[in-house]
């Protein structure tokens, strides 16, 4: 069931941003389409929206009672979430725990390979452009954020992947990497923003020795595996099996 809401104010590919009856909260609705190569693959998986808005509020929670600042404010449903309204940062904060993906077409590294200490990239946010990679010079140039902006959100992204690892380690899941996304609230504070789920992080499952049978995120869908409800599915169940359930508002 939809709760009440205002006007939509944003439409990405995987949710929608809702006004709501407060000017610095917003009303989150996750969205059951799966993309891939910059939604030129596109596709509708039922119940994907319900377990990427529960394992994302989980996790928030998590690090929010490690003390990262996060938008999510509470769930509405579970499709739903209440966050607090924050002007995004168009940048994506890549954080790279093994080589996997893009890096291993970029650069003469083998997938599988750990890699220490964790590599965090900068990728600058804008499908016409295809997100591109950003050099130290061009983050510069494009003047988004300032050098203290900077040293924040890269030590914010390295607390979060600690605690990550850690946590999904306990239920013998691999952080392998992740996509973060920063907003600034109405205080002028910087929180991690969007979501944390299998659509933006990859989980090779610990229990299963298979190369392609351990993967447990988006890359099932880009590569046709299937089962990628199955997947997602098998990491909400892990997570729920140790994590209280996600406090909820009317």
């Amino acid at each position: 069931m939809k709760p009440d809401h205002g006007p939509l104010i944003y439409e990405g590919k995987a949710k929608r941003i809702f006004q709501t009856d407060q000017n610095d909260r917003v009303l989150v609705q996750f969205k059951n389409d799966a993309t891939a190569f910059n939604a030129l693959k596109h596709e509708e998986l039922e119940d994907k929206g319900r377990m990427n808005c529960q394992i994302s509020a989980h996790l928030f929670e998590i690090l929010e009672a490690e003390g990262v600042p996060t938008h999510y404010l509470s769930q509405i449903n579970d499709c739903w979430m209440v966050a607090q309204r924050v002007k995004i940062i168009p940048l994506e904060v890549v954080l790279r725990n093994i080589a996997a993906g893009s890096l291993c077409r970029e650069m003469p590294i083998e997938q599988g390979q750990e890699l220490l200490p964790p590599l965090l990239d900068f990728y600058f946010k804008d499908d016409s452009l295809s997100d591109p990679l950003l050099t130290e010079a061009r983050l510069g140039k494009l003047g988004l954020i300032s050098p203290k902006q900077r040293l924040e959100i890269e030590n914010l992204a390295f607390r979060v992947n600690s605690l990550l690892k850690i946590f999904l380690q306990k239920l013998d899941l691999l952080l392998v990497d992740f996509k973060l996304e920063f907003g600034i609230n109405k205080n002028g504070q910087i929180l991690v923003a969007d979501e944390i789920s299998p659509d933006t992080c990859r989980i090779w499952d610990q229990r299963n020795g298979d190369v392609k049978g351990r993967i447990l995120d988006k890359d099932r869908f880009r590569q046709d595996l299937g089962g990628v409800v199955e997947a997602y599915g098998e990491v909400l169940k892990r997570i729920q099996g140790v994590s209280s359930k996600p406090r909820t508002c009317s």
